[in-house]
């Protein structure tokens, strides 16, 4: 494969990128190497979000090396060998060679190397084991990943239950790296996926929720959210979710629409419309306040819309529950009752703003009322007659 594109990028074409790499290549000169998803992404035609760097020298080399070349450097996880050089507001995460010593399917005991080989070994797929030179010249130490990335395949080093059994998260990241990056599930993955499924009951929810949320988020995520669903890793993660129709049904409306939705909405649809099971969804997968809010007010609003509501019964509902959640549990609709007609409905509530219910506590205070519960009581029964006359006060 040519290398024109990775000599061309600009990130590593970049000034800071440059004094980052020759701080290094002085301390160590040949010892460093770009890595991961900067190389994958670029041969990819994909963006570049961090760049990441292997290199020979021991963590505290590293950060003697930066300190030399007054570049800060922040020891972020150097017990493992990685080192963040920060040069004019760019992150870059230098990491020393590595090789397991142990593992448990959770987390490893490594040891420092020196062989580019043993550092590939102990990564998780081919396309992440590419490794770029300063020049840009590119170095497969494990073969198999130039050929994938022009495949666009995304395969296990090694034996793919070996790599499984070292971490059982990368049975959800093979899924996740599929969708992002492969035109079709690679078999052999999928098969040692499904045989360690279980393995994943033994990694931290909040790990799981990450890696199931960035799989979601891809352009397309169907397919590979399909594959891990026959493959029973869905119900794994999720025991309460649906089959896989409401889901199939929000490709069907995205591909009609042209409108991407996120991964969060996405994952809606693999959900039901309880806000009891909801709940314990939000509790078990440690969701943040805003995520377990949001799934919360979807169970709730997702049985108070019918196809045949009329616009102002409609406006009603979505100021009752929000825009957000009006949008959300209309599509979730919509996804699963494809032979209803819910286009006015999700159109409305996308493109109408409730308006703010104009009269507050204070202005019956001032108007004379005495303060009590009966402040409460009144302003509601105003604002439901302020919404049954189309959003206006009643005169008088």
């Amino acid at each position: 494969m040519a290398t024109t594109e990775i000599r061309e990028a600009d990130w590593i074409k970049q000034s800071e990128t440059r004094e980052v790499m020759t701080a290094l290549e002085t301390a160590c000169p040949g010892g460093n190497r770009f890595v991961g998803g900067c190389v994958r992404n670029t041969l990819l035609g994909q963006p570049v979000a961090d760049i990441d760097i292997a290199t020979r020298l021991l963590p505290e080399d590293t950060l003697a090396a930066m300190k030399a070349a007054g570049i800060r450097a922040i020891p972020t996880g150097i017990e493992h060998g990685t080192i963040t050089a920060v040069c004019r507001g760019i992150p870059y995460e230098i990491t020393t060679l590595r090789r397991d010593v142990e593992t448990d399917g959770r987390r490893a005991v490594v040891a420092f190397t020196e062989e580019w080989a043993e550092d590939a070994m102990r990564r998780d797929f081919r396309i992440n084991a590419l490794y770029v030179d300063p020049d840009g010249e590119i170095y497969e130490p494990v073969p198999g990943g130039l050929e994938d990335i022009e495949a666009r395949r995304v395969a296990f080093i090694g034996e793919a239950e070996e790599r499984l059994r070292e971490d059982h998260l990368r049975n959800l990241r093979f899924f996740r790296f599929t969708a992002w990056y492969a035109d079709e599930v690679d078999q052999t993955g999928l098969r040692a996926c499904e045989t360690l499924r279980d393995g994943l009951k033994q990694i931290a929810v909040e790990r799981i929720w990450k890696e199931l949320l960035k799989l979601l988020d891809a352009p397309s995520p169907y397919a590979a959210v399909k594959a891990m669903t026959e493959a029973g890793v869905t119900s794994v993660l999720l025991p309460e979710a649906l089959s896989q129709d409401r889901l199939s049904g929000l490709e069907a409306i995205e591909n009609r629409l042209g409108k991407r939705e996120d991964g969060f909405l996405r994952f809606l649809m693999l959900c039901p419309a309880d806000k009891e099971i909801a709940g314990g969804i939000a509790s078990r997968l440690r969701f943040s306040g805003a995520e377990r809010d949001r799934l919360i007010r979807f169970a709730k609003a997702a049985n108070r819309f019918a196809p045949d509501m009329t616009e102002a019964d409609l406006k009603a509902a979505i100021y009752r529950v929000g825009s957000e959640a009006a949008q959300d549990a209309l599509l979730w609709r919509m996804a699963g009752e494809p032979e209803a007609d819910w286009s006015h409905a999700i159109t409305l509530a996308r493109s109408w703003t409730p308006p703010v219910f104009p009269v507050k506590g204070k202005d019956l205070l001032e108007g004379g009322m005495a303060p009590g519960p009966d402040v409460g009581r009144r302003l509601k029964a105003m604002e439901e007659a302020w919404i049954a006359n189309g959003f206006e006060l009643p005169e008088g």
